[in-house]
């Protein structure tokens, strides 16, 4: 209670530092209501720990998300991680970083196995009819908001109409458009900064005068054997399971590859879930086959109703990949264990970023090459994203040769209701998939 009225009263006197237990009954609260994707997550994260409960300063919670923002991977994830190992050491950041993810997982698990059991059922393709064009909407949304933040010149726009058509026309991979554009940003800030600059730093309202916040221990120092310890010890438990499912099932289960397949994804989500989801459709759906894009879109809608990161969608397109393609397992069993490996690869990549780049979060500030970088990269996503929206709007709006009007006439409801009404997520979805069933009782 004296941290709390402390807290309230805008008292200058340090907070309490919290204990071990406090910290985590706080991670699993997040990992519960963390709805609302990434920036919803921060702000709860900001107004909790930085503003309520003042565990961590505003200047190292802003240094800590700008480091977030630079690394592959779900940044509200590993913003967890990093401020629980922060507070608590290595047994609090894998506290952090693992309740943010394990709600959502397990909600996603039920809805993933309900949607596969219950295929058949028409009460069940009606909702998810009415689902898809939500789904084409919240794409169409992410590219106008992720495009309104990261073309800020008009390089930055060519290289997101040059992404798209590379993408789209020609199918070049997404990790090439990445690594293209990265180095692009890197070598044209060098020379034309105006037109590749460096991510600017969130606000730093709030550094002045701000209440005091519980003091920290001391910032672990950076050295080989440190770096060596943390990666040795986090290679062996990524791989570890991949090679343990290909020696039960051989490399070419499902199960196998699908490791080797989200390991390299894990390493080039640039942008958030809507960055990596064309390159997973392109590769999940159109070259490994492991599902349809229909059931794509569906995972990805079921992903926006559960809390956590939205790249948690990777889980649906493993545990239907191995629904579908059981070799010698029951379908459910495959679909579990593919799942587990898909989420496995998919979030302990941003503990090995978390764990090796921690002690070097002060100096982010100075590396705007780096960051100019990853402006680039932010820029070739735009386009990339917009490929996705162009091919779900197709399979959701063009079915068999016909256009499904209702598909359409809903994604334009859906799409006016979150852009210009700021109608939240969830709501949009539930009216949509509402209306699929009524339109099945007509």
């Amino acid at each position: 209670m004296v941290r709390d009225d402390a807290a309230e009263a805008g008292s200058d006197e340090p907070p309490r530092f919290p204990s071990f237990r406090e910290a985590v009954r706080f991670w699993l609260k997040l990992g519960l209501i963390s709805f609302g994707g990434p920036a919803g997550q921060i702000a709860i994260m900001n107004r909790e720990l930085v503003e309520t409960k003042r565990w961590i300063s505003s200047r190292h919670f802003l240094n800590a998300l700008n480091f977030c923002m630079l690394l592959p991977g779900p940044e509200a994830q590993q913003l967890a991680t990093y401020l629980g190992w922060r507070l608590h050491g290595a047994r609090g950041g894998i506290a952090a970083g693992a309740l943010f993810v394990l709600p959502s997982m397990a909600i996603l698990f039920g809805l993933s196995w309900l949607y596969m059991a219950g295929g058949e059922l028409a009460w069940i393709d009606a909702i998810f009819h009415g689902l898809m064009p939500a789904v084409v909407a919240l794409i169409a949304d992410a590219v106008l908001r992720l495009g309104g933040k990261a073309l800020r010149s008009r390089t930055l726009i060519a290289l997101a109409a040059v992404a798209f058509v590379a993408i789209y026309f020609f199918g070049v991979s997404f990790v090439l458009i990445v690594l293209g554009a990265g180095l692009l940003g890197g070598i044209g800030h060098r020379f034309f900064s105006n037109q590749f600059p460096a991510m600017g730093v969130h606000g730093k309202q709030g550094l002045r005068g701000e209440a005091a916040c519980a003091v920290l221990p001391a910032m672990p120092e950076s050295s080989w054997k440190r770096t060596c310890g943390v990666l040795a010890l986090c290679l062996v438990l990524w791989w570890v399971p991949i090679f343990a499912v290909a020696g039960w099932l051989g490399w070419q289960s499902a199960a196998a590859q699908q490791g080797l397949f989200f390991s390299k994804a894990a390493m080039v989500t640039f942008g958030g879930a809507y960055a990596v989801l064309p390159y997973v459709a392109q590769q999940a759906v159109e070259t490994h086959q492991w599902l349809s894009h229909p059931q794509m879109m569906a995972g990805l809608a079921l992903a926006e109703t559960t809390p956590g990161p939205l790249i948690i969608a990777l889980q649906f397109v493993g545990f239907v990949g191995g629904w579908q393609h059981p070799g010698t397992l029951d379908p459910i069993l495959s679909a579990t264990v593919c799942a587990l490996v898909t989420t496995w690869v998919t979030f302990l990549p941003s503990f090995l970023f978390i764990f090796l780049g921690g002690p070097y979060v002060e100096k982010i500030g100075n590396m705007p090459r780096l960051s100019a970088a990853l402006t680039a990269i932010t820029a070739a996503v735009v386009g990339v994203i917009l490929n996705l929206g162009v091919q779900f709007s197709m399979h959701a709006i063009w079915v068999d040769g016909e256009v499904d009007w209702f598909a359409g006439v809903m994604a334009i409801i859906a799409f006016v209701a979150l852009r210009v009404f700021k109608i939240g997520i969830i709501p949009v979805m539930a009216v949509c998939a509402v209306c699929g069933l009524a339109l099945l009782w007509m």
